[in-house]
């Protein structure tokens, strides 16, 4: 059971339900149906563990030549790849079944894009070619807004896009900052993250380009909820603490490498708290 659940890497699936519950709370304009609520974050749950599940599948051979993924189950051989493919599936049906039932076909249909991006978009066709693989295949982290927004009105409204945005802008620093530290990892295994073939200066310009995106899109979302002064100021505050963070990534590789950490952690702090600010403006 406890390889299983490694399948589904319940570390990254919380940081798409920690989005995924401002979106339930902002389109019903305040405390969501309950039922709609479980629903969506049991089959968002399933729905993610199994593209991680069919990552771990494709990606069995990378993961073993990398420290970060050597103790995964297929590389520990836990199970075989058939039972971790069979769970993935399993996971599919049921999440897909569960949103159909409960919520609606929009939201059941991006919940198949979703899936289907992440596996055959950026695990099969970006992650091993592009250098902006993580550019476009985080759109696949950003389709819980969009599938929580849907579940409870069955269509996208300009917020959900807004929101869906900001996580777009968000996701290529935050990897980044990991990649840097994992930077050895990824070119042993032939995988061209950004940090493995570009000049370090040019990986924190881009990392500039998309947080300082971020923070425009982060004011619009907030402009488009009808957010207060005082609501402006919180994210101004927000956003500081991710800048801050990132102006410690400058002189030479072995500084940078050191911040980059401190960039992922500030990252994750700034996606909980700006969620749980929205969350907040949709209550009061």
């Amino acid at each position: 059971m406890k390889a299983y659940i490694a399948l589904m890497k319940l570390r990254v699936v919380e940081l798409l339900l920690v989005t995924t519950v401002p979106a339930l709370f902002l389109a019903s304009g305040g405390i969501p149906d309950l039922t709609i609520t479980l629903a969506t974050l049991f089959g968002g749950t399933l729905a993610a563990g199994a593209a991680n599940a069919f990552n771990m599948v494709i990606e069995s051979d990378i993961d073993q030549v990398m420290g970060r993924t050597s103790t995964r189950p297929l590389v520990r051989e836990d199970m075989s790849e058939g039972a971790a493919l069979t769970f993935a599936f399993a996971c599919t049906v049921t999440s897909l079944i569960t949103f159909w039932v409960f919520t609606n076909p929009l939201a059941t249909g991006l919940t198949v894009a979703a899936i289907a991006f992440y596996v055959f978009g950026y695990t099969v066709g970006l992650k091993r070619r592009t250098s902006q693989n993580i550019v476009w295949g985080g759109i696949a982290g950003c389709m819980p807004v969009l599938i929580g927004w849907a579940a409870v009105t069955g269509d996208l409204s300009v917020t959900a896009w807004l929101f869906f945005l900001l996580i777009f802008f968000w996701t290529p620093p935050h990897f980044w900052a990991l990649a840097i530290k994992y930077k050895d990892d990824y070119e042993r295994a032939g995988v061209p993250m950004l940090p493995v073939v570009a000049p370090m200066k040019s990986v924190v310009a881009q990392m500039w380009f998309h947080t300082s995106a971020m923070v425009i899109t982060s004011y619009a979302v907030i402009t488009s909820v009808g957010g207060e002064m005082w609501v402006y100021l919180i994210v101004t505050g927000i956003n500081a603490l991710f800048l801050i963070a990132l102006i410690g990534m400058r002189g030479d590789t072995s500084q940078i490498e050191s911040a980059a950490i401190k960039v992922f952690k500030s990252s994750i702090t700034y996606l909980t708290l700006f969620s749980i600010l929205l969350v907040l403006v949709a209550l009061l």
